[in-house]
């Protein structure tokens, strides 16, 4: 049975994954800032107020991140940036000790379009060659992750021009996930996974005004995971 502190405290650890506050992720979802704050979490007559299944849906979305990534989240009450561990320490509660900070390293940058041109992937989709700016980021798992920066508006309204995302090659892709998808002939494109047969590559666009796209599999060069974007 899910508790009301183990809710808030996946949401909290949600935001701290992504470098956000409680507030910042409600905004980064197209929620009211204030809707996640600690003092809305009980009502003025001490009722626990639980957040609804249509804002960790938006949380979701606007993160990339998977439910199951969120499930795993609820295990454990440790506030944001604290871990389990015997005895106190200033500043946190008992039986918990300050997390340490998310190492920061450098990972391959680029732009969308640029991306297109030859050169910059290998047959597998990860990045090659010399021509690749960088950008400080925490570690993720793929060593071989890297960023690319949105152009134009076929990816509004969850990504607009100007916003990062962080594709990891080496991750598993299922349906539902947002991909990068590179074609034969070049073009690089941001989608939603549908489906993958063994003869096609089902993908939904996330602008309502670009059509939907279904690629013969022999026409995909390679596909790489979507797994945070900064907006």
């Amino acid at each position: 049975m899910l508790t009301h502190g183990q809710v808030w405290g996946a949401l909290d650890r949600l935001a701290t994954q992504y470098g956000l506050s409680a507030s910042g992720l409600a905004k980064r979802a197209g929620l009211d800032p204030t809707a996640f704050n600690k003092s809305k979490r009980i009502t003025a007559d001490g009722r626990p107020r639980w957040p609804s299944t249509e804002s960790i849906a938006k949380v979701l979305a606007a993160t990339g991140a998977r439910i199951e990534d969120f499930t795993q989240l609820l295990d454990g009450l440790a506030p944001p940036g604290a871990v389990p561990r015997g005895g106190g320490m200033d500043g946190l509660p008992a039986g918990f000790a300050e997390e340490p900070r998310p190492t920061v390293r450098a990972i391959p940058h680029i732009g969308l379009a640029q991306a297109g041109k030859g050169g910059y992937f290998d047959d597998a989709g990860f990045p090659v060659g010399g021509g690749w700016d960088e950008i400080l980021f925490p570690a993720v798992e793929d060593e071989h992750a890297y960023a690319l920066e949105i152009s134009g508006d076929s990816m509004q309204p969850l990504y607009r021009e100007g916003d990062i995302v962080i594709v990891s090659p080496g991750a598993s892709v299922r349906r539902g996930d947002r991909v990068v998808v590179k074609t034969r002939e070049g073009e690089v494109l941001a989608k939603e996974l549908v489906r993958k047969t063994a003869k096609t590559l089902d993908l939904r666009s996330l602008n309502a005004a670009y059509e939907d796209i279904q690629l013969p599999l022999t026409d995909v060069a390679w596909i790489a995971r979507i797994v945070w974007a900064t907006q």
